[in-house]
């Protein structure tokens, strides 16, 4: 989305990108624009090119970013992350797009991820680098099946990790009945509603305290408006029942003292911390809110034992800002702010999709020891298979607003009895 500017269409971005290094008239112009949406599969573009990035989804502004790159006909495409951001379904498609260019051009990809199931997919060669150097290099299968250095077998080695599930977990926290959250379609000048947009169609699960609850599904499959169902922070219908409480008939009050149990991590902690804020400011909003009556003292008593606990330090961060800290250590600032407030249930959204293979272990692990420690419940969503197998108990799949499968992690994962689970799992190293 970053990449491209959003006060100018589409048509013209490419445009430009082709007269910058050729001149070529108008007419040729519009047939080559033309001619790069059919090849990297935006059919429907063709006839409405004039519209800008915010109109297209993450898939779609993706393929845009490619017919960009391939415009001029290049030796070699380097792709940058290219598919960090897209859920498991469209990661698939660029991928397979990606190559199916590569074949038709001939040209070489220099492919850049942290992504090992993606890189397994799409390389012939792979180097492995750490702190500027490469520390290993070889065939994909020489480095999938043989690697030598510690640091990738560390990489590689994640893919083989299952959380070990246990039988005690055995009190409900939370309970999810017949949940529905439908949108109205209006029309009219009455503005009548005519049908509904069905983003949650009658959800059933239960969370247990100790238990981490994954959901994975692909974009549009429902996960942010369960979420927010959850949360409290949009309409929904049925019920939620919070340790015995009915979410859904209490009054504001009882509402805003019942926040602090139900904390959330968003999947961006650069843009979910103010960049205004320090460190204490940022985790004492929560304490000033729900806590007010608490002296200077207990706060900074507060404030010192959960940066500690999150792997922070009191007296050299508690002043800084976002900006100064790196991806990993923002993510901890993050979880510190939610477990300030000493919750029951922590929702989790994509909290290690934009970070390393190495940082995404040791949040992980991080967030595994807080949660043995304070018998923390976790809804961890995720379009990472590979991350949902590691840390969840049970797996609830999402698809168009509906639960298509829900179970023990494993044995969903081992035999999924529905195509479209087969075909989230297949993103697999």
């Amino acid at each position: 989305m970053s990449s491209l500017n959003p006060l100018h269409t589409i048509d013209k971005q490419i445009k430009e990108i082709i007269t910058t290094h050729k001149e070529i008239n108008s007419e040729e112009l519009n047939q080559t624009v033309l001619k790069l949406f059919k090849e990297v599969n935006l059919n429907d573009l063709v006839t409405r090119s004039n519209i800008y990035s915010y109109e297209l989804s993450g898939g779609q502004r993706q393929r845009v970013m490619i017919a960009m790159s391939i415009a001029n006909n290049p030796d070699l495409l380097i792709a940058d992350e290219p598919t960090t951001a897209l859920d498991v379904t469209v990661q698939q498609q660029i991928l397979e797009l990606l190559n199916n260019i590569q074949k038709e051009r001939k040209m070489s990809i220099l492919f850049i991820s942290h992504d090992l199931g993606v890189v397994n997919q799409i390389a012939d060669y792979i180097y492995v680098m750490k702190e500027g150097k490469i520390i290993e290099h070889g065939s994909k299968l020489e480095i999938f099946t043989n690697p030598i250095n510690n640091y990738t077998k560390e990489l590689v080695g994640f893919k083989n990790k299952f959380r070990k599930y246990e039988q005690n977990k055995e009190k409900a926290i939370l309970k999810i009945e017949n949940l529905k959250v439908w949108y109205p379609i209006k029309k009219g000048i009455f503005k009548k509603t005519i049908n509904f947009i069905k983003a949650i169609d009658d959800i059933n699960f239960t969370l247990n305290e100790k238990e981490t609850l994954g959901i994975v599904g692909e974009s549009g499959s429902g996960k942010t408006s369960l979420v927010l169902a959850i949360l409290k922070l949009i309409k929904s219908s049925g019920r939620i029942e919070f340790n015995e409480i009915n979410l859904n008939s209490i009054n504001k009050k009882k509402l805003k003292n019942l926040r602090k149990d139900i904390q959330i991590i968003f999947q961006d902690p650069y843009s979910s911390l103010s960049p205004r804020m320090n460190v204490e400011e940022i985790l004492s909003e929560g304490i000033n809110v729900h806590y007010p009556k608490y002296s200077e003292i207990e706060k900074k008593q507060m404030l010192e034992n959960i940066l500690k606990e999150t792997g922070m330090n009191y007296e050299t961060d508690n002043n800084k800002y976002p900006h100064e800290f790196s991806g990993g250590q923002r993510q901890r600032i993050a979880i510190a702010r939610a477990l300030i407030l000493k919750p029951k249930v922590l929702i989790l959204d994509e909290p290690t999709s934009a970070l390393d293979v190495s940082i995404q272990n040791q949040i992980l692990d991080l967030l595994e020891e807080l949660q043995f420690k304070y018998s923390l419940s976790y809804i961890f969503i995720s379009h990472d298979m590979n991350v949902i197998k590691s840390v969840s108990d049970n797996i609830l799949v999402l698809k168009d607003g509906k639960l298509v499968e829900y179970g023990n992690t494993k044995k969903i994962i081992d035999n999924p009895k529905s195509d479209y689970t087969k075909k989230l799992t297949s993103s697999f190293i």
